[in-house]
Formats: C-alpha cells, sequence, structure tokens
C-alpha cells in the first residue's frame, strides 16, 4: 500500500516513550473443534467467550522509538496524523457527515485504493459509568484478529448487491480499521498492543465463530508463541490514529492480518483518564 507515513513524536510523545512489560490473554488451543464469541452489548460488560485462556507477560516495545517504520503490508499497523472536524464522536451526524467522508479521504490517500466503503464504527471506554452513560462497549481484552477470509467476503456478500459483490471478489481487496481517541485527549489507559505480523505464524491463529444479534461472523484468536513480537504507541494523541489491516485478499506475501489487544498499561499515571475511543472499519478496494 503505497504513500504510508510514520509520524515523528512530539516532544510530550518522547518524554512517554517506554518499552513495557504487560500481561495479554491468548487462547489456549483447547482441541475443540467449534468455538463461539458473542460480543457485549453496548453499554454492557457481557462478552461471552467459550474455550480457555492464559495471561502471558510479554514485553510491549515503544513503536515511537523503533528502529523500523511500521506500515500495513509489512507490520499490518501504521500510524498516521489525522486532525479531525468532528466536535462530538458521540453525535452520530458528525460521524456520518464530516467523520466518514475524512477517513474516505485519508485511506484512499494512504492506499491507494481505487474506493473505501467505511461499514463499521466501535466506541468504547475503559470507564464503567462512560460506558453505561454513552452506550458503548468495554476495550477488548483479548488478543484477535476481526475477520477470516470467510467472514471478509461474507461481510461483502451482507453489504452489497450479489453482482456487484461479485465484481468486488474478483479483485484485490483489505480491511483496514481506524482507531483513534474519542474524547480529544490522549489514551491513558486500556491503549492498544499490537503484533508485528511478520513475527505471527498462520498456526498461531483460531478461527472463532462470532454470533451477534443480525449475523454470524468469524474472527481469530492467537495461542502464544515465544516469537511475537508486540509494539504500541504510548499515549496516543487526539490528532494521531492507528491503522490495523484485519484483512487483505492479497496472496503475495504482504500482510495479510493484524493481531491486537488493549492491555493494561504499568505506567499509566495515578488518576490517568480512563480511554475513550473509535474504531472505524472500511473495505478498501483496487
Amino acid at each position: 500500500m503505497p504513500n504510508e507515513t510514520h509520524t515523528e513524536p512530539t516532544d510530550a510523545q518522547t518524554d512517554a516513550q517506554t518499552d513495557v512489560q504487560a500481561d495479554v490473554k491468548y487462547m489456549k488451543d483447547s482441541g475443540e473443534k467449534r468455538l463461539i464469541y458473542i460480543p457485549s452489548e453496548a453499554g454492557q460488560d457481557n462478552s461471552k467467550w467459550a474455550g480457555r485462556y492464559e495471561d502471558r507477560k510479554v514485553e510491549i516495545r515503544d513503536a515511537r522509538n523503533a528502529d523500523t517504520a511500521f506500515e500495513l503490508d509489512t507490520a499490518g499497523f501504521a500510524i498516521t496524523p489525522q486532525t479531525s472536524a468532528v466536535g462530538d464522536f458521540y453525535d452520530d451526524a458528525q460521524i456520518t457527515e464530516i467523520y466518514e467522508p475524512e477517513m474516505v479521504t485519508l485511506l484512499q490517500g494512504l492506499t491507494g485504493a481505487a474506493r473505501v466503503h467505511i461499514f463499521d464504527h466501535t466506541r468504547r471506554a475503559d470507564s464503567k459509568s462512560m460506558r453505561e452513560e454513552k452506550v458503548v462497549r468495554e476495550p477488548a481484552g483479548v488478543i484477535h484478529n476481526d475477520y477470516t477470509k470467510a467472514s471478509a467476503e461474507k461481510r461483502i456478500r451482507d453489504l452489497f448487491p450479489e453482482d456487484e459483490a461479485n465484481d468486488l471478489l474478483s479483485r484485490r481487496f483489505a480491511i483496514v480499521n481506524v482507531w483513534r481517541p474519542s474524547n480529544h485527549a490522549p489514551i491513558e489507559t486500556a491503549p492498544l498492543a499490537l503484533c508485528d505480523a511478520r513475527s505471527v505464524s498462520v498456526d498461531d491463529l483460531i478461527t472463532v465463530e462470532r454470533h451477534s444479534k443480525d449475523r454470524i461472523g468469524e474472527v481469530q484468536q492467537v495461542i502464544f508463541n515465544p516469537d511475537h513480537q508486540w509494539f504500541w504507541y504510548p499515549r496516543l494523541q487526539a490528532d494521531e490514529a492507528i491503522l490495523i489491516k484485519t484483512y487483505d485478499s492479497a496472496t503475495d506475501g504482504r500482510a495479510q492480518f493484524s493481531v491486537h489487544t488493549a492491555f493494561e498499561d504499568p505506567t499509566a499515571p495515578a488518576g490517568a483518564s480512563p480511554r475513550e475511543s473509535i474504531e472505524t472499519r472500511a473495505f478498501v478496494f483496487f
């Protein structure tokens, strides 16, 4: 994907640069043939996971201070500057009228896609009272990737007429998530840990059915591999966004997915503001 960007940190971000040791939640391979995930409903903390999990303490390195730039086609994730004109990320009208056009422009510019189709926004908060007030979901605390080949293709068939879906599926497409703070403040709690796709083997991934009210899809869960290389962006700013490639139909060696999770930052200051975030999912068609 051409024209991907890597931002230089500000002085404030440089001060916060750090590698951390933190627990992340892996799936244990129990040998079960069918695993089901029922996501939480907005405003509640009631996700249901079949299968067993284990916490593993891993090193999560500061991506801002790494000796390489991270790109969607290599690592599966990247960071980009993006100043939004949205005043209230909880206002659906502003999301539709302002933010979605911003995201189309951003993703076309960064990926070279001929077409971008926004199809989902997920708001999350690391505060129970905020989740109840705003009717949003909790941070996703299990290592996962959002799509499999089957569920990515099914999502296209769900969203587009048959003839158009067949045409879109005949060419390369990808799903890219854009993740950012939603309260015009830095992320201070429950930041994202992102695993470099080059360190993940297909044998590390387990397909799990995702059952929601209106459809059944698939996600990928991850079993532990000591080769995994984890990174994060400390204190993600209000004018920054993380790009996460959750599926790519290309099979030419580029990253096809990006596993990630929220984690508890052991360096978060006392009284840190609870995270509020919005994650936008988009098809990019080439």
